[in-house]
C-alpha cells in the first residue's frame, strides 16, 4: 500500500482543539485503509515546527489544512515534493453566528496560490473523515487515483462597449493606492508589481512602512481621537458595548488614514492590519476600514493592493461599493458557498444597515470589527491576479462567475454573504483551489461582466469566466 506524507498546519489563534480532533481523524482513516503514514505528528504551526520536519519518500503528499494558516509552511515542506500535492480542507464547525472556527478551506486556497507560484500544482478534497465521499476520494488518492482538477463549464457573455471599456480606464488612470507595510508572510496573492499595475490601469502606489503608520497614529491628536469615537458610536450606538480604550484606538487609525488620504490624495487603502496592530496596538482595525468605505475610500486588509485593483476596476464599471472576501464553507447540497472575511464591510453593504452591528474581532477579541451579514442580491464575484504563465505578456489574469446572496443568518461572526452559485459550487472552489487563484475575490452588487469581458479583451489580460 500507498506510503503517505501527511503534512497538518494550523494557528494558535484558532480552534486548536477541533484541529486536532480533526488531524487525528484524518490520520486514523489512513491507517485503516492500510496506508503508511510519515511526517510530523504534531500540528505544523510556527517556523521552529517546520524547521523539525524532515519529510520521507512519499507515494502521495497530503497538505492537511487542520485550521487556517499562511501558506510559507506549505511551499517549504511541499513546494519541491513530486506532484500533485492533495490538500485536504475541513468543514467549518460550530453554531450559526459563531467564530469561525477553522478557515480550513481559505487556508488551502492560499497555499494553492503559493504552491502554483512555486511551479507546484495541487488536488483538493474537502470535507471530514467520516464523511463517505471524502473516504472514498482518500481511498483511490491511495490507489493512485486523485481528484480532478476539474472546474465549471467556462461560459461567455455580451461584451460591454469599447468607448465604456475606454471610460473606466480613464477613470482609473491618475488614481491612487496607499499601501501600507509588506505583505504577510506566505500571503502570495498579496505580492504586486507597482509598474505592471500602474503601466496596466494608471494607478499609482504609495509605499509606507508599518513604522510609518505607526508614526502617523501616534500624532492624532486627544480630541480628534475623542471626536472620531463619538460619531462612530453615533453612527452604530452597538459601539459603545466595545472595549472603550481599544475603540478609541481603532478610531485614532482612522483619523490616521484619513489625513493620509487627503495630503496623499488617495483613493484606496490596502493595510497590513496584523500582527502589528493587534499585538502592538492593541485593537484590531476592521471598523476603522469600513468607516473609511462608507466614505468612499477603497479599502483591503493583508495589504492586497491588487484586491484593491480588482475593486476599482468595478467601481471604474460601475459597481459601486463592493467587499474584498475569503471562501470560507461550502455546501455542495444547496449549491451554496458563504463568503466572510472578519469585519471590515462598509455598513452600507449590510443586509440591515441601521443594525450593522460593532463587537470584537472574531479570533483576537480586540475591539473593532463589524459582526452584520452582507446585503442579498444577484453579486459578481471577481479578481485580477498575477499570472505565472510566461507566455502570457501582460503578467496578469482575471476570474469571474456569478451567484445569488440570500437571506440568512450572520453565519459566522464578522460579514457573511450566503450565495448560491451559478456555476456548481463544488466545482468552482475547486477550480479555484486547483486553478491556484487568490483566496480573496471581490463581490460587487452589480453585474459587471460585460464591462469586465470588454476590459480583458482590450488589455490583452486572459479571462477565465464560470
Amino acid at each position: 500500500m500507498s506510503t503517505v506524507a501527511l503534512v497538518a498546519l494550523a494557528r494558535p489563534t484558532f480552534d486548536l482543539a477541533c484541529a486536532q480532533a480533526n488531524f487525528d481523524s484524518a490520520r486514523a482513516l489512513l491507517t485503516e485503509l492500510g496506508a503508511t503514514v510519515v511526517g510530523p505528528s504534531e500540528l505544523v504551526m510556527t517556523v521552529d515546527d517546520v524547521a523539525a520536519v524532515q519529510l520521507p519518500h512519499a507515494d502521495l503528499h497530503i497538505l492537511f489544512m487542520a485550521s487556517f494558516s499562511d501558506a510559507s509552511p506549505a511551499v517549504e515542506l511541499l513546494g519541491k515534493v513530486k506532484g500533485p500535492v492533495l490538500g485536504w480542507s475541513m468543514r467549518e464547525p460550530g453554531a450559526v453566528g459563531d467564530r469561525l472556527k477553522l478557515n480550513s478551506m481559505c487556508g488551502v486556497n492560499l497555499a494553492a496560490h503559493a504552491l502554483m507560484n512555486a511551479g507546484q500544482s495541487i488536488r483538493h478534497i474537502h470535507g471530514n473523515a467520516d464523511e463517505p465521499q471524502v473516504r472514498a476520494a482518500i481511498k483511490d488518492a491511495l490507489a493512485g487515483k486523485l481528484p480532478e482538477a476539474s472546474a465549471p463549464k467556462t461560459v461567455t457573455g455580451k461584451f460591454g462597449s469599447e468607448a465604456d471599456a475606454q471610460k473606466a480606464l480613464d477613470w482609473l488612470r491618475g488614481k491612487k493606492i496607499g499601501a501600507v507595510g509588506d505583505a504577510p508572510i506566505g500571503f502570495t496573492p498579496c505580492i504586486y508589481d507597482a509598474k505592471q499595475i500602474f503601466s496596466t490601469f494608471g494607478l499609482d502606489i504609495r509605499q509606507i512602512t508599518i513604522d510609518d503608520a505607526f508614526g502617523r497614529i501616534s500624532e492624532v491628536k486627544q480630541e480628534a481621537r475623542e471626536l472620531a469615537y463619538a460619531n462612530a458610536v453615533a453612527a452604530q450606538p452597538s459601539l459603545a458595548t466595545v472595549n472603550v480604550e481599544e475603540a478609541k484606538k481603532v478610531y485614532g487609525v482612522e483619523v490616521a488614514l484619513d489625513e493620509w488620504c487627503k495630503e496623499e490624495v488617495l483613493d484606496a487603502i490596502a493595510i497590513r492590519c496584523w500582527p502589528e496592530f493587534p499585538t502592538d496596538l492593541g485593537a484590531c482595525i476592521c471598523s476603522s476600514l469600513g468607516r473609511l468605505s462608507d466614505r468612499g475610500t477603497v479599502t483591503t486588509c493583508e495589504r492586497d493592493v491588487l484586491g484593491a485593483v480588482t475593486m476599482m476596476v468595478c467601481e471604474s464599471l460601475g459597481s459601486d461599493e463592493n467587499y474584498l472576501v475569503d471562501i470560507v464553507d461550502l455546501d455542495a447540497s444547496q449549491g451554496l458557498v458563504r463568503l466572510w472575511h472578519c469585519g471590515s464591510a462598509a455598513t452600507k453593504l449590510a443586509a440591515d444597515p441601521v443594525n450593522a452591528t460593532q463587537s470584537t474581532h472574531c479570533n483576537r477579541k480586540l475591539g473593532v470589527a463589524g459582526n452584520f451579514p452582507l446585503k442579498t442580491g444577484a453579486v459578481t464575484l471577481f479578481r485580477i491576479d498575477r499570472d505565472v504563465d510566461p507566455s502570457n505578456r501582460t503578467g496578469l489574469r482575471m476570474v469571474v462567475s456569478r451567484g445569488e446572496s440570500i437571506p440568512a443568518p450572520n453565519h459566522f461572526q464578522g460579514n457573511t454573504a450566503t450565495v448560491i452559485t451559478e456555476p456548481d459550487a463544488a466545482a468552482l472552489v475547486n477550480g479555484i483551489v486547483t486553478g491556484g487563484y487568490p483566496h480573496h475575490l471581490v463581490i460587487s452588487w452589480i453585474d459587471v461582466r460585460p464591462g469586465i469581458r470588454q476590459l480583458a479583451k482590450k488589455l490583452g489580460i486572459p479571462l477565465t469566466e464560470w
